[in-house]
Formats: structure tokens, sequence, C-alpha cells
């Protein structure tokens, strides 16, 4: 059994998948996330602007799960050019760096809609 998790305080999904899946032993896999705002616009053109808000979206569906920060256990990031990894990794720490998730970081080729970074994660809730 899993419940679909939908929240509007993250934008909708641009295809065919699930902001986040809970399942019955509760855990929460939340779908890769791109710095669109709840309302479906770029949060900005920079790596700083887009991996705050990639990471704001994470927590809402996290949040709408009924957990925090504190329940994520693992994420991926993905980005576009690992030259900008210092400074994803200052403002992922601003959100994540109390919990200290497992993580994986990769650059790759290209993500949805030309972003700099998405960022997928797996929470215990």
């Amino acid at each position: 059994m899993k419940e679909i998790i939908f929240t509007e305080n993250a934008p909708a999904p641009i295809g065919p998948y699930s902001q986040g899946i809970l399942t019955e032993g509760k855990i929460l896999f939340v779908s890769g996330q791109i710095p669109l705002t709840p309302d479906g616009n770029l949060a900005g053109n920079d790596i700083v602007s887009q991996t705050h808000q990639a990471l704001k979206n994470v927590l809402a569906v996290v949040e709408k799960s009924r957990g925090t920060a504190e329940n994520i256990v693992k994420t991926t990031v993905l980005m576009k050019d690992l030259s900008d990894f210092a400074i994803m990794n200052e403002i992922y720490e601003q959100y994540l760096g109390n919990s200290k998730p497992a993580r994986a970081a990769y650059q790759v080729a290209r993500l949805p809609k030309d972003v700099l970074i998405e960022i997928e994660a797996i929470a215990v809730i």
C-alpha cells in the first residue's frame, strides 16, 4: 500500500509521476525536485537561487508527509556543473546540515527545463 503525496507548496509534477510516495512502512520517496516555484516559474538563473528553491521543494513534500528535515536519510543531487559544488554544499548545509543525510552528487549532461540542479530524497517518517 502506498500514499501519493501532493502539496501546493511545491511545483506540480511536469510528467507522469508523483511529488512523493509514502509507503506503509513510513518510507517517503521524494521525486527529484527542480528549482521551480510552486506556481511553476524558475526560481532564478543562478546556482544559489536554484539550490534554495530545489531544497524548499524537497522539504515541502517531506512536511506534507508530516516530516521534517530530520527525517531525511538520503539525498541525491544532480548538477549541471560540479564546479558549483561548493556553493551548493553551503546552501545544502543550511537546510540539511543538522540531519546530515547520506548523499550522492553527480554532474549530468542535462536536466529538465535546462535547470542547474535537481534534488531527490528518501525520508523515514
